[in-house]
């Protein structure tokens, strides 16, 4: 089916106003949406600058006169105050669910993992296969942060064999990918947790996918419920958390380190370059050192250990 795009860019106090305009006339609903986003010091977005108002209208016998009575109604409205012309463009309809997958591709990480997307097979055999169907959960495989960690969990699960059948602690799991990764290496148990009820599902599915499940647990959740004990485990050998810096620093605050068991190891991700020295201080005053430091463009990883 075809669509014709409708949009105005209109400034915050005038968008309810355009977006109760164009609804009388578009069948599926009115977008509002950002035109800018900056970051504040602890690297979260927020919108700034004018707003763009837009909706959908089918391409069909009624199309002209729908589109005049569209911009009749802007106009009388913008005697008010000024508008902006509308602008119109032709949509076609694209099943997004399956277009993104063409372009989605097998990725290796380290020396033994590679990360498969769940509808095709793995064009390499000596690699442990991670199968993922990402949903609408973070951890994918394709981000430097995920990869990452990935290669610090492989070093840190393969270098000795005594670390071997060694649980595992995920925070913020998101897709699942690295718990799945960790069982896949030789870890025996992974718990992961989330805030996004979504990301829990997702993951839940990917373990099934990689023939794990019965090894993984995930919940909706964080630092604050493991430490209080909501949930049956409270400390791991290997505890990994792939999330933005200042969340780190804060679950570190909140006691992320005291997950970690005696002589256990540390792994975040996440972190810019740029951050790197204020994560250091932040693991130094709850006890760890850097260990080991991964690298990928502008983005770090780090183990630690106590």
């Amino acid at each position: 089916m075809k669509w014709l795009e409708v949009s105005l860019s209109v400034d915050g106090e005038m968008a309810e106003a355009v977006a109760e305009v164009l609804a009388r006339y578009v069948p599926n609903g009115v977008v509002i949406e950002s035109t800018a986003i900056e970051a504040d010091v602890e690297g979260e977005g927020y919108p700034v600058g004018s707003l763009r108002v837009c909706g959908y209208l089918p391409v069909d016998g009624q199309l002209e006169d729908t589109r005049q009575r569209i911009e009749e109604a802007l106009y009388f409205l913008g005697r008010i105050q000024p508008l902006p012309r509308p602008e119109f463009k032709p949509i076609a309809e694209v099943n997004w669910a399956e277009a993104w997958k063409k372009h989605y591709r097998p990725i290796a990480i380290g020396k033994r993992l590679i990360i498969i997307p769940a509808w095709l097979n793995s064009p390499d055999d000596t690699r442990i296969p991670i199968r993922i169907d990402p949903g609408m959960a973070f951890g994918t495989g394709t981000h430097p942060t995920t990869q990452l960690c990935l290669e610090l969990l492989e070093v840190q699960l393969l270098k000795e064999a005594e670390l071997l059948d060694v649980d595992i602690i995920d925070v913020g799991c998101g897709s699942g990918i690295l718990s799945i990764a960790a069982l896949k290496l030789g870890a025996s148990r992974a718990f992961g947790v989330d805030t996004d009820s979504e990301a829990v599902t997702a993951a839940q599915e990917n373990a099934a996918n990689n023939g794990v499940a019965d090894r993984a647990d995930f919940a909706v959740g964080s630092v604050p419920e493991i430490m209080a004990g909501v949930f049956p485990v409270k400390q791991a050998p290997v505890v990994v958390a792939n999330i933005l810096a200042s969340i780190l620093i804060r679950l570190l605050d909140a006691g992320l380190g005291d997950l970690v068991s005696n002589d256990g190891v540390l792994i975040l991700s996440g972190i810019l370059e740029e951050q790197l020295p204020e994560m250091k201080d932040a693991l130094q005053t709850h006890g760890f050192r850097v260990h080991e430091k991964r690298q990928i463009d502008d983005w770090v990883a780090v183990s630690a250990l106590r």
